[in-house]
């Protein structure tokens, strides 16, 4: 989901005349609003007339797939599944049971998913999941080739148009694979031999971006930051080694402007893990 933002909310808020105004609806509501200004006030804000018709106005944007049992995974075996454990009728309270890997739909690798020793999701500070992003469009190319790559032209020409990728962003893929979302077996793209067939960014491309623009991680709207028909999963290795998170399964980057938007990563700190579940905001 994305929206604009408006003031009308939190005027309601103000004054009193929401639908259900309480105390509580305003702890919440303040809550609400310090968060979204936090997130807007650290978005880049030049260049707005560049980035198309709506985006020089200011956006929030939900990032997350919804978690499902549905969901496309990696390997099938790891389809997540749930049951209710306990219902208001006989319990008093509702409560279900999930059976998850930890790197299920949105989600965020830890470097320690790859690097021995690496940081694990606990680890990571608040400085490093609240950051600059930018979005590298590779969408008319990925439609006729699933197996192509974010390579170091595509930054280069997405700098020329857009400015110089800043220190510590997060740089994200649009491939438009988001949208097979709703179908695993055009998500996951395999062949008759299993051999999976998406996008995702070439190690020459991730080996650049560490060394030249200093970034602080890498985002895609596949299963994977390598391509599906990686074998190695070299990118991962070097970003993990460069002890650098990457995210996984990102929802609506079309809507993100090319630069300029902040991201929020909501990770759960799980004891011990090695990446996780996360609810990913935009902000611009």
């Amino acid at each position: 989901m994305c929206t604009e933002h408006t003031g009308r909310v939190a005027q309601q808020h103000r004054d009193g005349t929401g639908a259900g105004f309480s105390r509580r609806t305003a702890l919440v509501g303040g809550a609400a609003a310090a968060v979204t200004a936090a997130l807007t006030g650290t978005a880049r804000a030049e260049d707005r007339t560049t980035r198309g018709p709506n985006w020089g106005r200011r956006g929030l944007c939900d990032l997350t797939h919804p978690l499902t049992t549905s969901l496309p995974m990696f390997l099938p075996t790891e389809t997540p599944s749930r049951r209710t454990a306990v219902t208001i009728e006989q319990n008093g309270y509702y409560q279900q049971e999930w059976r998850v890997f930890e790197h299920t739909g949105t989600h965020v690798d830890a470097p320690g998913h790859f690097t021995p020793g690496g940081r694990l999701a606990p680890e990571l500070r608040i400085d490093e999941l609240v950051t600059p992003a930018v979005v590298i469009d590779i969408s008319t190319r990925a439609a006729d080739d699933p197996d192509t790559v974010v390579t170091i032209d595509d930054v280069r020409a997405h700098e020329e148009r857009h400015g110089r990728i800043p220190d510590d962003a997060a740089v994200l893929m649009d491939s438009g694979w988001g949208s097979r979302i709703g179908d695993p077996e055009a998500y996951r793209g395999a062949d008759a031999a299993g051999t999976l067939h998406f996008p995702g960014f070439g190690p020459d491309t991730c080996e650049w971006l560490l060394a030249h623009r200093r970034i602080r991680s890498l985002g895609v709207d596949t299963l994977s930051l390598d391509p599906g028909v990686s074998t190695t999963f070299d990118t991962h290795l070097l970003l993990s080694g460069a002890d650098r998170y990457g995210m996984e399964n990102l929802a609506h980057l079309d809507r993100l402007p090319p630069t300029g938007a902040t991201i929020a990563v909501g990770l759960i700190p799980f004891e011990e893990g090695s990446g996780g579940p996360a609810r990913v905001f935009a902000s611009w």
